[in-house]
This record gives C-alpha cells, sequence and structure tokens, in this order.
C-alpha cells in the first residue's frame, strides 16, 4: 500500500475558512461542503463534502445587461445545478457565471425568492 495515502476517503475535510458557522456552505478555491463545526481559535473548521443538506437557496442567476452582468431572478427545479456565491448574502443560487458549482438542487424555488431546500453536494 502506498505510504503517502494521507485519507483514504476525504469526504470530510479540515479546511482554513474564517468566519464560518456549523450549517454554512462552504467554498474554499474549487472544493465545496458544508461546515460540521464552526471555525475554531485556529481558524479552521471541518466541512463535509458529500451527502443532502438542507440550505437557504436563492432563485437569482446572472445575466448579462450591457455593459455589464446583474442579478436576475429565476426559478430553481429538481435536477438545476447549484453554486456557491460569495458575493451574496445567500451563498447558494444559480449563478453560474461567477459562482463555485456546488450541488444539485433536490426540490424547488420560485424566482426571485429564497427556501430552505434539500441539496445533494457535487
Amino acid at each position: 500500500m502506498a505510504k503517502n495515502l494521507v485519507f483514504k476517503d476525504p469526504d470530510n475535510l479540515l479546511l482554513t475558512v474564517a468566519g464560518i458557522s456549523s450549517g454554512d456552505p462552504v467554498a474554499v478555491g474549487g472544493i465545496t461542503g458544508v461546515a460540521l463545526t464552526d471555525t475554531g481559535t485556529d481558524g479552521n473548521c471541518v466541512i463535509r463534502r458529500k451527502g443532502v443538506f438542507e440550505l437557504n437557496v436563492e432563485g437569482v442567476n446572472m445575466v448579462f445587461q450591457d455593459p455589464s452582468w446583474v442579478y436576475g431572478n429565476v426559478a430553481v427545479n429538481v435536477g438545476d445545478k447549484l453554486y456557491y456565491d460569495a458575493g451574496k448574502t445567500i451563498k447558494i443560487n444559480k449563478n453560474d457565471h461567477s459562482g463555485v458549482f456546488f450541488g444539485y438542487a433536490l426540490e424547488t424555488v420560485v424566482s426571485g425568492a429564497s427556501a430552505i431546500i434539500q441539496v445533494l453536494l457535487k
């Protein structure tokens, strides 16, 4: 067996992420998940990379309106790709322009609204 194996099943990772509470969606670069712990005094928290979580999701995405990109309202349907959007208070939406792919909607959200729905992590 390889002696340099660090994690056999990296479903949970300890990452440096400031200001996170348990249950928050998290993105560190392209690594996404849900915090299992609050950020500790060492600046680290444990995130879960797999599973289904109930998360607050907003029915918005980014659309180009010359000369720039702006948020537009859009419904979220079962199976839609969802993205982590650091620029929003509600971090999960359909912003595929500048968001980081996060997972899939397992429930619906009305266009322009927000709701807590089940999300399958990528």
